[in-house]
């Protein structure tokens, strides 16, 4: 009896040993296929410039090929659904961005749950955004606009690439805290908005800093102050809005990776580690420097605790605005 007892024993535990083992084993070899990459928007836009520079280098590391997906369509609701409902096995990694904090308030109904579907995996690159004016507006700062909009209230024009877009609700987000309303004038696009600002017939806006920076340097707009959380790289001289006088305020067109909710977390560790790594290689940050994106890169349980902070506050402006999906 006792060399039988003896004898389970020891088949349990080369059995716990073996089992360990294996586990050590899919871990070291994963990936062992093609990653499947999904961008909800279409080729060439910032989302695919990332997810692009990014995915190739990830390949290398892994050796086996990173596939892009660009799925456009339902304002990015259409590839995110796609990878809610993706295996939750490491094979599928898909882009989301600021507009997806924003429209689990602004939609009220979503194929998928932007807090529960997903496993943040890291923040990417992105475009840091400024508030401009046209200079017929006579101000300089934001405290100046909002003096001159409180003694013209709802005269004052913003445009914006869209409702329910950062640039819309970032404007908002500005107007709620200093007790202002002004007229929102949504286009249908960034392109459009920016030229109808450049000619005066919209006075305000919130536009990435790649494409309104040269601009300033040449008159043509005013920088009231960069909407990060601090100063930027590439105009370290504009000071941001928050620390004019709005503290807290920050509006940020941030990316970032996700792969769906149940995938194990050794894995969403593993990619979190080689995208930081891929990340900090010189010449992709001087790659990303060079196109206007600020390099980021974040822990795990650091970008998931960002993303549901961001879904808060956009759900509180979009109820204090009204905003609607277009």
């Amino acid at each position: 009896m006792d060399i039988t007892s003896g004898s389970a024993r020891n088949l349990l535990a080369f059995a716990w040993l073996a089992a360990a083992a294996g586990g050590v084993m899919a871990q070291g070899t994963y990936p062992l296929k093609p990653i499947r990459w999904i961008i909800p928007a279409p080729p060439g836009g910032p989302a695919d410039v990332v997810s692009r520079t990014v995915g190739q280098k990830l390949g290398e590391i892994f050796e086996q090929q990173v596939v892009i997906d660009n799925r456009p369509g339902a304002a990015g609701q259409l590839g995110l659904g796609l990878a809610a409902k993706a295996a939750p096995d490491g094979y599928t990694i898909v882009m989301g961005n600021a507009a997806f904090a924003i429209h689990e308030s602004l939609y009220s109904k979503l194929p998928y749950d932007a807090a529960r579907d997903f496993a943040p995996l890291s923040q990417l690159p992105s475009s840091p955004l400024l508030l401009v004016a046209h200079p017929s507006l006579p101000v300089k700062m934001p405290k100046e606009l909002v003096a001159l909009a409180k003694s013209k209230p709802g005269q004052i024009t913003y445009a914006s690439s869209g409702s329910g877009s950062p640039h819309h609700l970032g404007v908002e987000l500005l107007s709620s805290m200093a007790g202002i309303k002004m007229v929102h004038v949504p286009y249908k696009g960034a392109a459009p908005a920016v030229t109808d600002l450049l000619g005066g017939q919209v006075s305000l806006g919130i536009v990435a800093l790649s494409a309104s920076l040269p601009h300033v340097k040449t008159g043509k707009l005013t920088a009231l102050g960069v909407t990060l959380p601090k100063r930027t790289v590439f105009a370290p001289d504009i000071p941001t809005v928050a620390e004019q006088g709005f503290p807290g305020f920050a509006v940020e067109f941030w990316m970032g990776a996700l792969a769906p909710a149940a995938t194990p977390r050794e894995i969403v560790n593993r990619l979190n580690a080689e995208m930081v790594r891929v990340l900090q290689m010189p010449d992709v940050k001087e790659r990303f420097l060079s196109q206007g994106f600020e390099v980021y890169s974040s822990a795990p349980q650091q970008f998931d605790a960002y993303i549901k902070a961001e879904i808060q506050k956009w759900a509180n402006v979009v109820k204090e605005s009204g905003a609607k999906a277009d």
